[in-house]
Formats: C-alpha cells, structure tokens, sequence
C-alpha cells in the first residue's frame, strides 16, 4: 500500500498546501479538480480583496518549493484579490505540481476496496478506491489516504431561515444571488434597484460596502439588510482592535455606511417565502409574518455547508450539528464561541474511524462560519506528517492566528433575541492561552 498514492480532492489553497507538504516528504500525490484550473472556486470571487496580507496567504511548504523554482513571493504587506491569489500563487503552484495535479477530474465517490461502509472483515487491510468522472468516462482510482480538501463553495446555505430553501426561493433564483456582486460586470442590474442583502458574515458586510457605494453614485439604489439575530450587536467586527487591520477596516466601512442612511436594517428577520408580484419585484416574509417589499434583487451570504454525499461509503465521524469532525465541533460552534476562538488543532482532532481519510480546509468545519487560511496549512501540514508516519511532527502546533477583536460572550450567533454577553469563551480556562482567533469563509 505504501506505493499508492494519496489523493488530494480539490486544488484550492488547502488542497495544494497538502500536495506541497506531500512532495516535500516524498510521497507519492494526485491532486483531483473537478475545475478547469488551480483556485477554480476562487476565481468566482476574483473581484474581491482579501482581508489577509499575502504573508498570511502562502503555505511555507509550498513556498519552499516555489522559491527553488525562481518564484518570488509577493509583498507581504500588500493585499490581493482573488483573482490575484490564484495568477500569483495557486496557478504557478499548480504549475510546478506538473502532472501530479488532474483537472475535470470530479470525485464522486471514496470506498475502501471491495467493501462497503458496514462491513468489518479485512477493511483496514484494503487500500481506498477513488470514483472519478471526467470528460473521457469514468475511472477508479487506487489510493494509500485521502485529503478532502474540495471546500464549501459550492453548496451555499439558502435564504430560507430553517435552512431548507424557503418557499418560492428556487422559482426566484434568477433574482437572487449566492455571492458578493460584482459591480464591475453586474452595474447594470443593481444600480438604482432595491437589494436584499441576508447574512451577518464578513462577505455580507463586503457586499453591503460595495452596494452602499453604489448608492451613494446611483440615484435609487436602496439597501435592506435582513439580519436573523435579534440585534446588530457585534455584527460590524472588532474595529481597531482586531489584529487583522483589513478586516476590522471591512467591519467599520460597513458600519458607517449602515449610519450614513444608505442601509436599512431588519432585525430578527428569518425568511420563510418569496413571493412574486405581477411587476417582477419580490416580497420576502419572515417565519413570523414580517413582510420586506419591493425588492428588485437578493443577495444571500448566509455561509456554507459540506458537501458529504459522495463520501457515503466511508466511516467519518461527524458533528450532528455542524457536519464537522467530532472533536473540532466544539471548538468551533458559533453557538457557544462568539468572539472566533479556537483551540489549535491538527491530524489528532481531525481523525476519523476509517484510517487514512482525512476533511481538510473550509470542508473540516462543516456549517461554522469562520475559518482562515492559515488554518487550512496548519491542518495539512499536521495530517500529511501523520501518513508519512512523522507522529511527533503531526502533533506539534506551528501557528500562531491573529485575534478578531470580537468577544461577546456564547448564544450570539443568530440569536433571535438580543445578544447575550455573558458565559463567553474567550480565555476559557479549559483552553487557556492556546486561543486563536479565525477569520471569515473563505478567506
């Protein structure tokens, strides 16, 4: 087994990182993408600057790697798109990665060979098997371990408030987006309309600064911002005090663009239908009859869910509530941890019962909304020294996060009523001074 390979799904920066730290030790790796290029899910934000500098943004494996190539990292200090981060570290990385990294290539399935989930007998003495479609049919593939590091992007929480879509939602999809626009090539279909904006995240308050822009240029343009907690509360960030700058700005510009009147907020607002009027415009209800009318278009940024239906054969052991891995749950939910602390972690805590299969990157935190890139490279780096058999390496904690700023005690997260403050988890006893601070999906 120990010629197999091991599979990487997904080429984004997680994914990548973990092919890096693989080449590295001498391991044998496929890199399997379902896009047509390194970052294909971040290309579709590729208007949006990170909040990150790119000294947060490269994973030391691979910058290792690059630089023996000739590739010199950008300034550190200095902020890039999207867009930017794929040209300028995912593409030359994958790149460098040659043959070792597939496109077109989707996972559709992972099993251990000839048995399925329930059977017992010879399943550790079995490599896994990887199902793959491409253009050219389909394919099965062999592997020692499997690093899921597909991500989140691809399967967006809806509007509804419940979770499922809400009524008439799917019947309005072609008002209603799962993005931050882009105003650039989408001017034209916001400009002077009224927009809904649903969520509380950071790619919210992105999309509420860059439509309160709009407003300020195009007569007409109106913002409604549909919170579901009951308060604005700490929804803006930590400002000043957050320890990544870019983002506290993020929060405050949102915040005095909500002041300046080109926002209108509705608090405790969880939608429950969509209806249509004969002119085109929607009506959005809220589960206890609240109405928001004449909206033109909607953009929902209610967060993201993983994808687990192709790893149906495989043992994991998830979170009930947040689909993530047991033992990271906990340190994760956003209804005990309001203010982005969790404890540091790596291959120990993201372990499951069937051995070498590993969630890896924004897909290891389930439905939680924050996670940083950062993160992803310290979980990578830590599960791939557990499969090359380095157990002291893989239980080391070589990162140190910038703290949000944002610390307003547990129950916050969606609350319907104001926010609670107290029994928060910041400095928790039980983790003492090993609290880090997380940034938003994403980014």
């Amino acid at each position: 087994m120990s010629e197999l390979p091991v599979v990487v799904v997904g080429a984004g920066p997680a994914g990548l990182s973990a092919a890096a730290h693989l080449v590295e030790r001498g391991e044998r790796v496929l890199v399997l993408e379902t896009g047509d290029r390194a970052g294909a899910a971040v290309s579709q934000w590729k208007y949006v600057r990170l909040f990150s500098q790119w000294s947060e943004l490269v994973d030391p494996a691979a910058e290792r790697l690059l630089t023996q190539a000739g590739w010199v990292r950008p300034d550190g200090d200095s902020y890039p798109s999207g867009g930017e981060w794929v040209e300028s570290y995912l593409k030359p990385l994958a790149d460098l990665l040659g043959d070792q990294v597939r496109f077109g290539a989707r996972v559709v399935g992972v099993a251990r060979r000839g048995r399925d989930r329930i059977v017992d007998a010879g399943r550790e003495d079995e490599p896994l098997t990887v199902h793959v479609e491409t253009a050219a049919g389909e394919e099965r593939i062999t592997a020692r371990a499997v690093i899921d590091a597909s991500g989140t992007w691809g399967t967006p929480n809806p509007l509804g408030g419940d979770g499922l879509p809400a009524v008439g939602e799917k019947a309005a999809a072609e008002k209603i987006v799962y993005r931050v626009p882009d105003l650039v090539a989408e001017r034209a279909r916001y400009a002077g309309k009224r927009i809904a904006v649903a969520g509380s995240g950071h790619s919210a308050l992105t999309a509420l600064v860059v439509l309160a822009e709009l407003a300020e240029q195009e007569p007409g343009t109106e913002v409604v911002w549909l919170l579901r907690r009951g308060a604005v509360g700490n929804a803006f960030g930590g400002g000043d005090a957050d320890q990544l700058p870019a983002r506290g700005a993020l929060g405050l510009r949102a915040k005095k663009a909500a002041e300046a009147g080109h926002i209108t907020t509705a608090t405790g607002f969880r939608t429950a239908a969509v209806e249509r009027a004969d002119d085109g415009t929607l009506t959005l209800e809220s589960f206890d009859g609240h109405r928001v009318e004449d909206i033109d278009e909607v953009v929902v940024l209610t967060g993201f869910r993983p994808d687990l239906s192709w790893l149906s054969e495989i043992r994991l052991d998830l979170d009930p509530v947040l689909q993530a891995p047991t033992k990271v749950a906990p340190l994760i939910d956003p209804n005990v941890h309001s203010c982005g602390t969790v404890y540091p972690h790596g291959e120990t805590e993201l372990r499951h019962p069937e051995p070498g299969v590993y969630l890896v990157g924004m897909k290891s935190y389930g439905r939680a909304p924050t996670f940083l890139s950062l993160t992803g490279y310290e979980q990578a780096r830590s599960v791939v020294a557990a499969i090359a058999g380095d157990h002291e390496a893989a239980g080391r904690v070589e990162l140190v996060l910038p703290e949000t700023g944002v610390c307003g005690g547990a129950g916050v997260f969606d609350a319907p009523d104001a926010e609670k403050t107290e029994g928060g988890c910041c400095g928790s006893p039980e983790h003492g001074e090993l609290t880090i601070g997380l940034a938003p999906s994403a980014r």
